[in-house]
């Protein structure tokens, strides 16, 4: 009774590691279709460009492992706001012609939207000193 009661309880450890293992591979397909993955990489490259041409290849290499692990890390995040049935929606939301067109202006909007950001701070810092100095 015990060896049937043990086999049981590994079968059910077994199926939750793989739910869990398929809905952090479903997460991490949404990030990437989402366009979160390619804001990574602009960000990074972005980061690179500041390091010395001559140790870029291993500033990148290790750059690179560490954005396995945020990834990772993301991911469980999102694991703990949305469920497995809320990724797969978005999931199927940025693989519709829509969710596609927006991935796609990922890039585009980043840049823009740092543009925005930037002179909205211009503006802010102005804001701020006039009430700084009464």
């Amino acid at each position: 009774m015990r060896k049937i009661i043990l086999a049981f309880a590994m079968v059910l450890v077994a199926q939750f590691s793989f739910a869990q293992d398929a809905f952090k591979a479903d997460t991490k397909k949404y990030m990437d279709l989402s366009g979160q993955l390619k804001t990574f990489e602009l960000l990074t490259k972005e980061l690179s460009l500041n390091v010395e041409e001559t140790k870029r290849a291993d500033f990148e290499k290790e750059l690179k492992a560490s954005m396995v692990v945020l990834v990772d890390k993301m991911a469980e995040m999102y694991m703990t706001e949305f469920s497995h049935e809320d990724v797969k929606q978005l999931i199927q939301f940025y693989e519709s012609p829509v969710g596609k067109k927006l991935s796609d202006k990922s890039e585009v909007l980043f840049e823009k939207g740092q543009k925005v950001g930037e002179e909205w701070a211009v503006g802010l810092q102005g804001i701020m000193m006039k009430y700084m100095q009464e």
